[in-house]
């Protein structure tokens, strides 16, 4: 097996799938309000602001600016996607997280 290259933790898993997810929609509130949605996590917006950045550091996403609006005060978004690194961290991540929950037994 292919040793992991990405060493990411549950957070940043989580954010780089929800990223993924909302694809061309992903940005500081939207991915806020997925993580919830989708884990029932509460997290603050600094909290993901951080982790967005910092995955964006490590080269897992990238990020563009979009346009001024009127309803955010003529402020713009910061948009993020997956790099195909970032592909490649959670493709990792699910194959080692299958490969152990095969190795399970059962428990029933």
């Amino acid at each position: 097996m292919k040793l992991q290259r990405h060493n990411i933790g549950e957070l940043e898993e989580i954010i780089l799938l929800i990223v993924g997810v909302l694809g061309n929609d992903a940005y500081g509130i939207s991915v806020k309000d997925e993580v919830k949605k989708q884990t029932g996590r509460v997290l603050t917006i600094s909290a993901v602001h951080s982790v967005l950045l910092r995955l964006e550091k490590k080269g897992l996403l990238k990020s563009w600016v979009g346009g001024a609006t009127q309803e955010r005060g003529g402020r713009r978004k910061r948009f993020f996607y997956l790099t195909n690194s970032g592909r490649e961290a959670i493709t990792e991540v699910k194959q080692i997280r299958s490969k152990l929950w095969n190795l399970m037994p059962d428990f029933s």
